[in-house]
């Protein structure tokens, strides 16, 4: 969509297949990062519900199919030290966080059958208010499989202990995002979550 932004492009170079790509790079993380284990998986699974009760398209699904299980990749690049980080972040690392999506997708530029899932990882922090990281888009500008993955991952990110913060209850989760739908969730896509999480 506007990968160009970033000089995102395609590849034909190809080393290893789209799976062991995925399950590779995600080990890697969950490595790097303890505390997020699991997530990537379950937000990919969600994303996929959400889609097929939303009647997505069979491209969009196989975008987050391809994207989903990839899309915090750009944090491998974050140190360990920040990820756990029990308090507030300074400007310095809230700002390297917020790069994770752009980081993301140069990592996955040149893996050919990951670039169906670029627009997962490049704007899942998009908000539909245009607020949101790293381009403010708004609304249409992000794509439905981005929009979709930001509910998956929102939902799931508030739903499991972080080290700072503990878990939500999934009333409270399930709160907080009819809360934000429509400043930082698509409303449609808040209400399918709601609908199958009741």
């Amino acid at each position: 969509m506007l990968r160009e932004r970033e000089g995102i492009q395609g590849s034909s170079r190809n080393d290893e297949s789209p799976m062991a790509t995925a399950s590779t790079l995600t080990r890697q993380l969950e490595s790097h990062d303890p505390d997020g284990a699991g997530h990537a998986q379950r937000v990919t699974a969600l994303a996929l519900r959400l889609a097929e009760l939303l009647r997505a398209s069979a491209d969009r699904i196989e975008a987050i199919r391809a994207g989903g299980p990839l899309h915090d990749v750009g944090k491998l690049t974050i140190a360990a030290a920040i990820l756990r980080k029990p308090g507030p972040l300074s400007p310095d690392e809230l700002e390297k966080i917020r790069r994770h999506p752009v980081v993301g997708a140069h990592m996955l530029h040149d893996v050919e059958d990951a670039q169906g899932g670029l627009d997962c990882v490049l704007y899942h922090h998009e908000w539909w208010n245009g607020t949101g990281y790293p381009h403010g888009l708004s609304r249409g500008e992000i794509p439905l499989e981005a929009r979709i993955l930001a509910v998956a991952d929102a939902y799931d990110a508030m739903t499991f202990d972080r080290p700072y913060r503990s878990a939500r209850s999934r009333d409270e989760a399930l709160a907080e995002v009819e809360r934000c739908s429509g400043t930082q969730f698509d409303p449609r896509i808040a209400e399918a979550l709601i609908t199958l999480e009741t």
